[in-house]
C-alpha cells in the first residue's frame, strides 16, 4: 500500500458528504421493480437526498438515516428494511461493506471502481455473488469543499440486486441535472 493509498483508506472524511445527484439514482429504478411493497433503507441519506426523493416519487417505501441526524449507519439500524440503497461516505470502505454484507439483504451501494484494485473487495466478496452496475461516463458529485472534480469512476455495487452479475446502462448529465441535486 503506497502512502496515497493510505490517506485515501484511512482519510478523515473531510470530503465524504458529496450528493448524488438525480441522473445517477434514476438507473436503479428497473431493477427495484421486483422490490415493490418492500422497503428501502437509505442509510447515508437525509429527506432531501435525491436517493429518498426519487425512490418516494416513485411508489417505494423508503426509510433514511444520516449521521447529523444522530443515526451513525455503524450502529443505527431501522427497525424494518428489506434492501439498502445509498451512496455512502467512500471513508471507510471496507467497514461499510462488512456491516451491509452482515444484513444479508440485496444493496446497491454506489462505490468508486478504484476500489476494486484493493485486496478487500476480494476478502469481502470472495464467496458473495458481487454483481456491478456500470456507465458509460463518470458521475458527478456535489461537495460543499470540492466542485465537482471527479477523478474516478463509480458504480453500484450490489447483492441479489441486478439480473446478472454486471449490467451496463447509459447515463446522460446535462448543466441542468446540476440544479437537481441538494
Amino acid at each position: 500500500m503506497n502512502f496515497t493509498d493510505n490517506i485515501i483508506r484511512k482519510s478523515s472524511g473531510k470530503n465524504d458528504e458529496c450528493y448524488t445527484y438525480r441522473y445517477a439514482v434514476e438507473p436503479l429504478l428497473e431493477f427495484l421493480e421486483p422490490f415493490k411493497g418492500q422497503t428501502i433503507w437509505c442509510p447515508f441519506d437525509k429527506e432531501e437526498s435525491e436517493f429518498v426523493k426519487v425512490l418516494k416519487e416513485h411508489g417505494h417505501e423508503v426509510v433514511y438515516s444520516h449521521i447529523d441526524n444522530g443515526q451513525d449507519f455503524y450502529t443505527f439500524e431501522p427497525e424494518h428494511f428489506d434492501l439498502i440503497v445509498s451512496n455512502p461516505p467512500f471513508t471507510n470502505k471496507t467497514e461499510m461493506f462488512k456491516r451491509i454484507l452482515s444484513f444479508k439483504k440485496p444493496f446497491a451501494i454506489l462505490m468508486s471502481i478504484l476500489y476494486l484494485n484493493d485486496n478487500q473487495p476480494f476478502e469481502l466478496f470472495k464467496n458473495e455473488e458481487l454483481q456491478l452496475l456500470m456507465f458509460n461516463k463518470r458521475m458527478e458529485f456535489k461537495n460543499q469543499s470540492v466542485e465537482n472534480k471527479i477523478s474516478f469512476k463509480s458504480a453500484y455495487y450490489c447483492k441479489d440486486f441486478l439480473p446478472e452479475q454486471i449490467v451496463w446502462r447509459t447515463i446522460e448529465r446535462t448543466k441542468h441535472d446540476r440544479t437537481l441535486c441538494n
